[in-house]
């Protein structure tokens, strides 16, 4: 009995993912436990491996393709075995492509639409016309077919539908993501590396300006990028946000990670960052700030019990923003392992989706001070109410009583909050409680 594998679903908030490269092909046989395909989330990477023993009886995707959770990706069985009747969609490649010829224009000349059948496109001359009919141009369009070299066998020359169709039947077969660049920039390709042949993005050539010629390269947009884009762009289309900064005196913070690093040559366990000392006084301020541990729902906002503390990660993939729930549990030991942990786990692409999430967490650190960077605006992970940016450490003036002055370490903070669920005064208050709980930190070394 023929055995589906399907495009798991990793995680609540995963609905597709990126197939990155097929072991098996079709024919091939497979023993259980066996590689079949790697696949990624936009976040992270997964392998699938064989359930059972058999023949790929047929694989419906190929290399670079996205594909929906829950979708047949490949059939294994028997030789002999039918998986037609696990394609997606229910019908087979020629059952889904006899329609269209049902719908082509009628033919206004035979000679003209036999020669047009065995010519490929690729070697054609351009219409003398340049006209296209209606129905013509949007199956261009809803295919990606570049319609300036095809012959066309109208009145006039005109490219009529049948046309259309000569010119995908003579091209190769492109994946989703391919037809997707090319609808978006215009690119083409004789030849594909894919499954059966077939065009991936990466096949894909840009259209070259005769004039100035191709002083650009165009890339698509990894998952991973659009999921980004799209959730910043939300973000700040979807609420008022605004960021107030300020100061908080880093003495103290450095002295105790000065005390940590002589305490680690005598054994000390874990070493404490002065991004854990932040994290740990941010914990301390949201104690008592309950109404920014919270998430704007528009008509309603919800508080929160625990504290579910999202720190952003930076990626040879991109942004993370992985979470380390109830984080008001954790020592500041426990949070430093945490918070390293979870950093590791995304930059070896082995994190939780479920993790990744914004929902699940109900605050967030973006830490840009060992870039040196002075000033920033964070922006926020809705549905949460705020998220802090931490900055460098930077000398500043300050009053050291008496009269007298002096240049003291300063930390930036940036604290980005949605004016919708938090007041300025308050959001003030709370930032402030940050520096204060920064500025008297203590713990056991």
């Amino acid at each position: 009995m023929a055995t589906v594998v399907i495009m798991p679903k990793q995680g609540q908030s995963v609905e597709s993912c990126i197939i990155t490269q097929f072991n098996k092909k079709k024919g091939d046989s497979v023993k259980q436990g066996e590689l079949l395909f790697a696949y990624e989330t936009d976040k992270a990477s997964f392998e699938e491996v064989a359930p059972a023993d058999g023949i790929v009886l047929d694989i419906f995707f190929g290399d670079g393709d996205e594909v929906p959770v829950l979708t047949n990706v490949l059939v294994i069985g028997q030789a002999g075995e039918s998986a037609e009747e696990f394609r997606p969609g229910g019908r087979s490649t020629s059952e889904t492509q006899e329609p269209r010829a049902k719908n082509q224009e009628p033919e206004v000349q035979a000679t003209a639409s036999s020669a047009t059948a065995s010519t490929p496109t690729a070697v054609v001359s351009s219409s003398t016309s340049g006209a296209i009919s209606p129905r013509a141009k949007h199956l261009a369009e809803k295919e990606a077919v570049s319609t300036g070299d095809i012959q066309g066998s109208g009145p006039k020359g005109r490219i009529i539908e049948r046309d259309v169709q000569s010119a995908i039947e003579n091209r190769p077969k492109l994946t989703p993501l391919a037809k997707a660049e090319a609808k978006a920039t215009g690119a083409t390709a004789t030849e594909g590396t894919g499954l059966g042949g077939s065009v991936t993005a990466k096949d894909l050539s840009a259209a070259k300006n005769p004039v100035y010629g191709a002083d650009f390269e165009v890339k698509p947009v990894t998952n991973m990028r659009k999921i980004i884009a799209k959730a910043m762009h939300a973000s700040l289309q979807n609420s008022a946000q605004l960021t107030h900064h300020l100061g908080a005196d880093a003495r103290r913070i450095l002295e105790l990670r000065e005390k940590v690093k002589k305490a680690m040559e005598k054994g000390y366990p874990t070493n404490i960052t002065l991004n854990d000392m932040v994290g740990f006084a941010v914990i301390k301020a949201l104690k008592k700030f309950p109404q920014v541990n919270t998430h704007f729902l528009g008509d309603s906002i919800k508080y929160f019990n625990k504290i579910h503390l999202a720190l952003a990660v930076d990626t040879d993939r991109g942004l993370m923003v992985p979470v380390v729930k109830n984080a008001d549990d954790l020592s500041i030991q426990g949070l430093s392992n945490q918070f390293k942990e979870i950093a590791n786990a995304c930059k070896k692409g082995s994190i939780d989706p479920d993790l990744l999430s914004s929902e699940a967490a109900t605050f967030t650190i973006s830490n840009l001070g060992n870039y040196g960077v002075e000033i920033f605006t964070p922006v926020i992970n809705l549905p949460q109410a705020a998220i802090l940016g931490v900055n460098t450490i930077v000398p500043r003036p300050k009053d050291l009583g008496n009269g007298a002055y002096g240049f003291v370490p300063f930390i930036g903070l940036s604290l980005t909050y949605d004016h919708r669920a938090l007041d300025g005064g308050e959001a003030t208050r709370f930032l402030k409680q940050i520096a204060i709980e920064i500025e008297n930190l203590e713990f056991e070394i």
